[in-house]
């Protein structure tokens, strides 16, 4: 049987497959049965983004979609009939997996061990590292493998490499028996049981065309190029694959995500698109080289693994090792800038007990002065590089780092303890990534790890506290008046090509992740980077925030698919969004005001949209008046929405968001209107579910966007 026949013949099994699952759910609810996969706006996302069609219940997709799938499946002997029989065998799974949530009500259709379909949020959480090649490439792992032993080498392998990893089938059972740790947030995620799970992965792929490259649903060579050109995916498929297996890598070739395989038996080799290999040892480096992915190597002299793929692990209390918490004992980190002289390069430094002279479960005075010298070294950049240590430590297979300053907690775990972390390790750590990625201003750096009570306490108060206010003042008075230039951030473009935040001292990046501040400082160390200097030429409206030289930048940088942009207002040519924002705003007609929905909230504002029915409107860098991707950060500032009155708008908001800003926000009200305790007239999901009940409770509180001009 021919590679092509194995293709056909696969897309065939599982169009049956999924004709047969139709055929029953059917048969239970009948076809007015409305269908979709949970949070996400895209309905059942690979079959809109390739039909450009929501087939919204049972039988829209008996009558339309399973037929335009089967067009799809042309059995001739050319390279395009295959791929579109890949495809189609990856439209197939995702209809045969969407009637598993269909026939468990809506509610995931697997044990608690498999994660199964990712929401449009997780999606957008993953952009920022994957732009920023904290994730340098994708690994779908389709198992079993011969031996637990196998697999685990290869997931803990990519995993030390920063590579995300998704497993389905046999392969996960055992992940499990050889105790690998796995959950979306250490980024080893198990999709499901059966091989057709494995359209979850394909639709995170999918669903980044559509949220972050503006690539419109129908657009088949759109998405085919998109996934091959931005997406750094590749799959290890184990012998004996199944004929579906080989429609379902077709499916993978076609979106340009070659297959490494062991099935030599049954197989045939296509140059850089299906690679076979029997040494499991070459499964690493071969991958990473078919699919071109260029990782950052550090070496550091620590006895853990350290990649970004560990920043989400969780230590619990009967795992740990010892505690170091901010709020509890004298903990703190801090960054200084000192004269060459008085840097020694690569000098750690312990004063106090080290980690093996507490006792297991020790809660511990832990502080860690880093100081660094060099000729572009500036004070400005020290809370740059200081914030940067929570990302360095959560990096760190064993170890927790939650907080910055003095309220830090870092948990160290039993396991990263024996297996030989020590206190001189932070030092280690914090040395070689500062190094390697500040090396433009960081000439040399030396770190002190004090675990002594008195000395930790002293310094806290001494020589921290002082730092930190010196900072708050510095930063305090930084205003979008008081600078002379803005950057631009286009670090999202490898995504999100058009998109090109503007980033100023009231206005952080939409990620949450890129301040005026680190603009700066990555303007010095990559001077060619995607941080530019912005010039304040031209002011045209102060009211809107509008600048020549700020349109001359967004035209250049988004290449001509933006012409101009106002950094105050959400009605008038407001800035793009490139799908990875923290939160979004959109105009909420009957209050006169805006509601704010963060990416973690999963429920419904009182316009009846979610998250993602928001952001589904706004990113790929489009302009939307009246709605608008930004920073948590940006809401208490001065700068939000000014141009239509500000936050005096702003009517609803997440309960735990409007909890996260309380302080700052309230400040702001206080400052600009004489408002005390304005979150306290801002409504959220307890007390206004819809917008009846929002007008009701506005009323009631005498909410200020009520009173206020209308704003269409």
């Amino acid at each position: 049987m021919t590679l092509f026949e194995r293709v056909f013949n696969g897309s065939d099994d599982m169009f049956n497959m999924a004709v047969k699952a139709v055929d029953e759910a059917i048969a239970k609810y009948g076809e007015d049965k409305a269908v979709s996969l949970p949070n996400t706006a895209y309905g059942i996302p690979c079959l809109y983004a390739f039909t450009a069609k929501k087939y919204d219940t049972l039988g829209a997709i008996k009558n339309e979609a399973l037929p335009a799938i089967q067009e799809m499946m042309v059995k001739e002997n050319r390279l395009h009939h295959v791929f579109t029989s890949g495809i189609a065998t990856a439209l197939s799974a995702e209809v045969l997996e969407t009637m598993k949530y269909v026939m468990n009500d809506g509610n995931k259709p697997y044990d608690d061990k498999y994660h199964g379909h990712m929401s449009d949020a997780e999606i957008r959480e993953l952009g920022v590292p994957l732009v920023t090649d904290d994730i340098p490439g994708v690994a779908v792992l389709i198992g079993p493998a011969p031996s637990k032993e196998i697999a685990a080498d290869l997931i803990k392998g990519y995993q030390a490499k920063g590579i995300m990893v998704f497993m389905t089938g046999g392969i996960i059972d055992q992940a499990i028996e050889a105790n690998v740790n796995m959950g979306f947030k250490i980024r080893v995620v198990p999709c499901g049981p059966e091989l057709e799970s494995v359209i979850h992965v394909v639709s995170v792929a999918i669903r980044a065309a559509l949220i972050f490259g503006a690539i419109q649903p129908g657009d088949y060579d759109g998405i085919l190029a998109y996934t091959k050109d931005r997406v750094k995916a590749f799959v290890n498929a184990f012998a004996p694959l199944s004929d579906r297996t080989v429609g379902c890598g077709a499916g993978a070739i076609a979106l340009g995500f070659p297959v490494i395989t062991d099935d030599k038996e049954n197989t045939w080799s296509v140059p850089k698109s299906l690679i076979i290999y029997d040494g499991y040892e070459n499964y690493i480096p071969a991958s990473i080289e078919a699919r071109g992915i260029k990782l950052k190597i550090t070496d550091i002299d620590v006895p853990i693994a350290v990649a970004p793929a560990f920043e989400g692990e969780i230590i619990r209390r009967g795992d740990m090792q010892i505690e170091a918490n901010g709020s509890r004992m004298d903990a703190f980190e801090l960054v200084r800038t000192l004269d060459a002289s008085e840097v020694e390069d690569h000098k750690i430094t312990l004063i106090g007990k080290d980690l093996d002279e507490f006792e297991v479960g020790s809660r511990i005075n832990l502080a860690y002065v880093v100081d660094i010298a060099g000729k572009a070294m500036q004070p400005d950049f020290e809370s740059v590089i200081e914030r940067k240590i929570h990302a360095y430590i959560n990096q760190c297979e064993g170890i927790m780092h939650t907080g910055q300053r003095d309220m830090i907690t870092i948990r160290v775990s039993k396991a990263a303890f024996e297996a030989g972390w020590r206190a001189k390790h932070f030092g280690e750590l914090l040395w070689a990534l500062i190094k390697n990625e500040f090396e433009k201003v960081c000439d040399k750096c030396q770190v002190t790890i004090y675990t002594d009570p008195e000395e930790t306490a002293r310094l806290r108060h001494e020589l921290a506290a002082a730092t930190y206010e010196k900072r708050d003042e510095r930063l305090g008075s930084l205003t979008d008046e008081s600078v002379d230039v803005f950057y631009t951030c286009t670090m999202c473009q490898s995504f999100s090509p058009s998109h090109v935040c503007i980033v100023t001292p009231e206005r952080l990046g939409l990620c949450g992740a890129v301040s005026w501040l680190d603009a700066k400082a990555t303007k010095e160390l990559n001077p060619e980077g995607p941080c530019q200097i912005v010039t304040k030429d031209g002011p045209r409206d102060e009211r809107l925030g509008r600048w020549d030289g700020v349109d001359a930048a967004v035209n250049q940088y988004s290449r001509g698919a933006v012409e101009k942009v106002t950094l105050y207002s959400i009605m008038e040519d407001p800035m793009t969004s490139c799908g990875c924002f923290e939160c979004i705003c959109g105009i909420e007609p009957m209050s006169n005001g805006v509601v704010i929905v963060n990416r973690e909230f999963t429920g419904y504002s009182p316009i009846g949209m979610t998250f993602g029915d928001l952001a589904s409107m706004t990113g790929g860098g489009v302009q939307t008046p009246g709605f608008m991707g930004h920073g948590k950060n940006f809401i208490p500032s001065k700068k939000f929405m000014a141009a239509e009155g500000g936050v005096e708008r702003i009517v609803w908001m997440p309960k735990a968001l409007k909890e996260e800003v309380a302080e700052k926000l309230n400040a702001t009200a206080k400052e600009l209107y004489g408002i005390d305790n304005f979150c306290d007239m801002i409504a959220d999901e307890e007390t206004a579910a819809d917008e009846e009940a929002l007008m009701a409770f506005l009323t009631e509180k005498g909410h200020p966007a009520l009173g206020m001009d209308p704003m269409m």
